[in-house]
């Protein structure tokens, strides 16, 4: 019988190396390079090997679309450079120990590089290899190492910046949590990636250094070796060790000089849409005038005398041809006819009836032509799943089912225009631009932008319209940044949510009722319309909303109103009640999990003379202006020093107070929030950060 551990499938080489028997062959690879005496022909295979090695690195850096496509590239080049050392550690054995033979004693790789060069004159050859070192050590190597050093300080000071712009797509219900985790390994990925080339930098640096000193010791130890161990002359020395020392020194620097110019294109990349050569042909000749400014300059430098005026001409008629043909395609592209609205469905002629009486849109969206292909899936436009994601979350938080949005193109809008409506009325609008992104100030940024200079219509912060190319670098400036769909889903999040007591009627809290039911069927039979009728909890739930309290807790509300609901139908009462119930979620939302609430309160005899102004039916205190002035300012002035350290501003006050303040301060300032002292629960220390007088 067969032995079953015999006759299974045995693996080949090919999946050896595959499951990582690779790396372990390499470092024994590199070892054997370094303790055994290579032959010359494997000399020249290994050599060919390298350059090949290196060429390929260089296109793969040219070809790909972003940096961290290429992720590989620090690993890539670490074992290219210690492959490449250890070639030069073999072949210095044997140039050191067979020069006397000849030059063809390292192999003809490097006899063939060394006469090449060298072409019967060693000091011009020693220069050249000098002019190369220099370019490769001087200009390449440090240029690359300064901007790997610099990208990777910006990417990791933008890392806080991009992970708080994907927590707050995540909480606008803007993208999933499984976006969200990809997004956040792209963040991390980046900063490992420009880390790990900040360090990669520093072996192509002491490779170029590593190449002069192996040069010298090569021509020196050579020279000297063959004079007094092979009893050649000093000038046969001179010239067999010249020439296979330039000859090595060649082989090694032309491969060191090709990924030294891979790492400078890898980390001077910025675009996350065309590869290299596609950016070059777009943003160098995307305007003729270059091109003909500089046929123009070469045509007069060829027209003087004495000036090799064919290779100047010539190239003056090749710059104009190239500027003629680039203005020519560009006026074909812009020749296009852009595609017309279809004409407008002929009208029959027919009565009037109540269908031609259009119902005003709840939450409308009106957007101008070019914003057209945001609302098209066909365009590639993903603005209907962001405003789908929008109102998922809106409707978790705010505790009740957001209307849908109605889109419609209008024309009467600019074309880069949109304006978002409520109940047919105008409730925000702003201008964008599909083709570009807009980077956000968040407060604190390590340097400007060019672009379009603008404010986000959301909170009014300042922002700039970029192209789409400068992202990463907006990015590691500290900027936000955001597409078109993102500007127009979070101003309506946002537009929303400061309008929530609108969007809730009569037919959502019946809706809301007739839910709850299902699970506390008493509740809502006792409740309406025995106890308080239907537009009395309507108004209650449209007070909490303009307050900035979610219904989410809707037993607990109605609960409350059924306790209270038999000795008052006020509603403004019972929406007191209401949030002393809710006192626990109010300001759980507003300081979190922290036990200590930074409070600001009023000075005793100011509390004293707003109870005695204040009108029960009042909307605001009966104040006379430059004192309701100066409470203003007071409290402006602390709320902002309260977001200034971090920290919610909240303003407590006595209960027959809060409603009458909260609706004196709700517009000049909305970041306060208004509490009564019977709202904080027990469980919360309240701490007094400062008192607001007269």
């Amino acid at each position: 019988m067969a032995n079953p551990t015999l006759t299974g499938p045995q693996p080949d080489l090919g999946s050896l190396l595959m499951r990582g028997a690779g790396a372990p062959i390499g470092v024994l690879a590199l070892l054997a390079m370094i303790v055994l005496p290579l032959p010359p022909l494997v000399l020249d295979v290994l050599f060919t090997f390298n350059i090949a090695l290196s060429l390929m690195i260089v296109i793969a850096v040219f070809s790909v679309k972003r940096p961290l496509d290429f992720a590989i590239f620090p690993s890539v080049l670490l074992i290219a450079t210690l492959f490449r050392l250890a070639l030069n550690v073999a072949s210095t054995r044997v140039v050191l120990m067979h020069g006397h033979t000849g030059t063809a004693a390292a192999g003809h790789v490097i006899e063939s590089f060394g006469e090449f060069v060298i072409g019967g004159n060693y000091a011009v050859g020693i220069i050249v290899f000098i002019i190369l070192t220099i370019i490769n050590f001087i200009v390449v190597t440090k240029g690359a190492g300064r901007i790997s050093e610099v990208s990777a300080r910006f990417t990791l000071d933008a890392m806080p910046g991009k992970q708080m712009a994907i927590d707050a797509d995540l909480n606008a219900g803007l993208i999933s949590q499984d976006e969200a985790r990809a997004r956040r390994i792209e963040v991390r990925s980046e900063a490992d990636f420009y880390g790990s080339m900040d360090g990669a930098s520093k072996f192509v640096r002491g490779d170029a250094t590593a190449g002069i000193l192996i040069l010298i010791i090569n021509l020196v130890g050579g020279i000297a070796i063959g004079v007094m161990m092979h009893d050649l002359a000093f000038g046969d020395a001179s010239r067999v060790y010249a020439l296979l020392t330039i000859g090595d020194g060649l082989v090694a620097q032309i491969p060191a000089l090709l990924l030294s110019t891979g790492v400078a294109l890898i980390v001077t990349r910025m675009s996350r849409e065309q590869d290299m050569g596609q950016e070059v042909a777009r943003q160098l000749f995307r305007d003729p005038r270059m091109l003909i400014t500089a046929a123009a300059l070469l045509a007069v430098l060829g027209a003087i005398p004495g000036m090799p005026n064919v290779a100047f001409l010539s190239m003056a008629a090749l710059c104009g041809g190239g500027a003629w043909w680039f203005h020519r395609q560009r006026a074909r592209a812009e020749a296009e006819p852009a595609p017309e609205p279809p004409p407008p469905a002929p009208v029959e002629s027919r009565d009037l009836s109540w269908d031609d009486v259009q119902s005003v849109d709840l939450i409308g969206l009106e957007v101008g032509y070019r914003l057209v292909p945001l609302v098209d899936r066909s365009q590639g436009g993903d603005l209907l799943a962001r405003i789908r994601g929008v109102r998922r979350k809106l409707s978790h938080d705010l505790g009740f089912l957001v209307q849908a949005v109605h889109i419609r193109d209008n024309l009467e809008l600019s074309p880069n225009a949109y304006r978002i409506n409520l109940s047919g009325v105008p409730v925000g609008e702003g201008t964008i631009y599909p083709d570009r992104e807009l980077a956000i100030n968040p407060g604190r940024v390590f340097g400007a932008l060019t672009g379009i200079e603008t404010r986000d219509p959301a909170f009014g912060m300042e922002a700039v319209w970029i192209e789409s190319g400068l992202r990463d670098h907006a990015q590691a400036l500290g900027y936000t940044v955001v597409d078109a769909s993102t500007v127009i889903a979070t101003h309506l999040s946002h537009v929303v949510q400061n309008h929530a007591q609108e969007l809730l009627g009569h037919e959502e809290v019946q809706q809301l009722l007739n839910n709850l039911a299902k699970t506390a069927p008493k509740l809502i039979e006792d409740l309406v319309p025995k106890t308080l009728p239907l537009a009395t909890v309507v108004r209650v739930l449209q007070g909490l909303l303009a307050e900035r309290v979610p219904i989410r807790n809707l037993r607990a509300i109605l609960e409350t109103l059924a306790e209270h609901g038999p000795r008052t139908p006020d509603p403004q009462i019972l929406q007191a009640q209401v949030r002393v119930a809710l006192g626990r979620q109010i300001v759980q939302e507003i300081a979190g999990l922290t036990d200590e609430l930074p409070v600001i309160t009023l000075e005793p005899d100011l509390e004293q003379l707003l109870a005695n102004s204040v009108n029960g039916q009042s909307a605001t205190p009966g104040l006379e202006p430059g004192l309701a002035e100066r409470l203003q300012r007071r409290l402006v002035e602390s709320t902002q020093r309260q977001e200034a350290a971090g920290e919610p501003a909240v303003l407590l006050v006595p209960p027959p107070l809060r409603a009458t303040l909260t609706r004196f301060l709700r517009s000049s300032v909305p970041q306060l929030r208004v509490l009564a002292w019977n709202e904080i629960p027990d469980s919360r220390r309240v701490r007094l950060v400062t008192t607001v007088g007269k």
